[in-house]
């Protein structure tokens, strides 16, 4: 793709130029930000150049900003809002809880909290449940129990695996140059070198070479069953039962990372579609019905390990000052139980009209002389969901399977697709995140009519400027 791209980085400067026109009040909010938040924010993945517009209000399928524009969101929350922004049916439930009087942080057990993880840990189908507040807290804490329970201390992780920033698997999560295996961040353990192995997604051949090396040494092996970093490409059957069996041949525990993918693809982790059962999970996002809600859910004899009786060998496992807030339980609870009894629904509903997204957004670059594609398109059927990513192959039948695939600028376009289409988009009041996001149910057609007018327009910038 570089070598086709001659002007893209005067089509990059224009882009960014004009972009700096429409959105000049959140060029002087980043300035004021900056006096105070480092880089002007407290999230990386909030940020872009030249830099982020300001969210003033959230309602459904989109966002308004301090410059005016109402913009259609595809990273809805860091893909938590299955309902869209705002959904009535969590607000005036915490609403209800306030005027009670209840809802703020006690620091007491309730049996909210008790509710919560009993109808969690039915749905998810496992034993036991221990609740925190975010994702990287959820992984942390499940490689830690796995690491407990082996008393081995190698963690394997996918290459472009995203944990958060969890310091026993910040390892490969971007490369560097040459390739992802190497530590991503300062400040962690020198152990880190060593004690964590990277192995690419979708390789079994290769996974089976790390087992036959290191397997009693590994304490478990964690990934996403949809890597983010890949455009959420799904991991093969193959790949899957490979992980599953290799663990259990080698005494070695299975960790899914269903942070992004519980809940998205049915009333419960992705596993489900699978036939899998690993043993701890993490869930995160959705199961917080747009509140701080993460959880470690699994065997009970791995769990147990987390309780004050468990000896020497315990798991310091506390989750947090804010690990079951009132308010947070009172949405989970409320999200979990909706999308359970209108599983039926809600699920064919949001595929039929994702999947008619992506065809639609193929559609209009093809129509226009551009060789795109979105994954999630191309997922097997059981795997068709809401989860999408456009990208810029370099041949049609080309669909990515790792990261290393969809971060290939030959392969997959990703300069044009991570900075390029994001600006591009936002120009025409779209949001997208690593290609697109997340479709909600809150986005209808209308919306999708504008997400086409707005590849349309980017194609045409495309052309007019020579890039593809």
């Amino acid at each position: 793709m570089v070598n086709k791209m001659n002007h893209y980085d005067e089509f990059y400067e224009k882009l960014k130029a004009e972009y700096e026109q429409q959105f000049p009040l959140a060029k002087l909010a980043q300035e004021r930000a900056q006096r105070c938040l480092v880089d002007g924010g407290s999230h990386a993945a909030r940020q872009w150049t030249p830099y982020a517009f300001r969210a003033r209000s959230a309602h459904g399928a989109r966002v308004e900003d301090i410059d005016g524009h109402s913009i259609i969101d595809f990273w809805q929350g860091h893909y938590a809002n299955i309902l869209g922004h705002n959904p009535p049916l969590i607000t005036q439930t915490l609403v209800e809880d306030l005027q009670r009087g209840d809802g703020l942080h006690t620091g007491l057990l309730e049996e909210l909290e008790a509710e919560y993880a009993c109808v969690l840990a039915k749905v998810v189908g496992v034993e036991q449940v221990r609740l925190t507040t975010a994702g990287t807290l959820a992984t942390m804490y499940a490689i830690m129990l796995a690491r407990a329970f082996t008393n081995r201390k190698i963690v394997l992780k996918i290459s472009g695996g995203w944990h958060g920033a969890n310091p026993l698997a910040l390892k490969g999560v971007g490369p560097n140059g040459h390739g992802y295996d190497h530590v991503d961040s300062a400040g962690v353990p020198n152990s880190t070198e060593t004690e964590v192995l990277v192995t690419p997604f979708n390789d079994p051949d290769n996974l089976r070479k790390v087992f036959r090396s290191a397997g009693d040494r590994i304490a478990c092996f964690i990934f996403e069953p949809c890597l983010g970093s890949a455009g959420f490409a799904p991991a093969s059957m193959e790949f899957m039962q490979a992980a599953r069996e290799l663990t259990a041949q080698y005494g070695a525990l299975l960790i899914l990372d269903e942070v992004i993918t519980g809940f998205r693809f049915c009333a419960s982790g992705a596993q489900r579609l699978y036939g899998v059962s690993p043993d701890l999970s993490t869930y995160g996002k959705i199961i917080g019905g747009g509140m701080p809600i993460s959880a470690v859910a699994g065997r009970a004899d791995v769990m147990g390990l987390a309780s004050g009786q468990a000896g020497p060998n315990r798991v310091m496992f506390n989750g947090g000052t804010f690990s079951s807030h009132p308010l947070s339980m009172r949405a989970g609870l409320t999200m979990i139980r909706y999308l359970c009894e209108n599983e039926g629904t809600v699920y064919p509903q949001l595929r039929a009209s994702s999947q008619a997204l992506f065809e639609g957004i193929e559609r209009v670059f093809a129509q226009n002389g551009i060789l795109a594609r979105c994954m999630g398109l191309h997922n097997p059927e059981f795997l068709k969901g809401s989860l999408g990513a456009i990208y810029f192959p370099n041949k049609a039948d080309f669909v990515p399977q790792n990261a290393e695939d969809f971060g290939d600028a030959a392969l997959a376009g990703a300069p044009l697709r991570e900075k390029a289409l994001k600006l591009g988009m936002l120009l025409n009041e779209v949001n997208v995140v690593h290609g697109l996001g997340a479709v909600s149910l809150a986005h209808n057609r209308t919306d999708f009519d504008q997400v086409y007018a707005a590849c349309e327009a980017f194609a045409g910038r495309l052309k007019s400027a020579g890039v593809l």
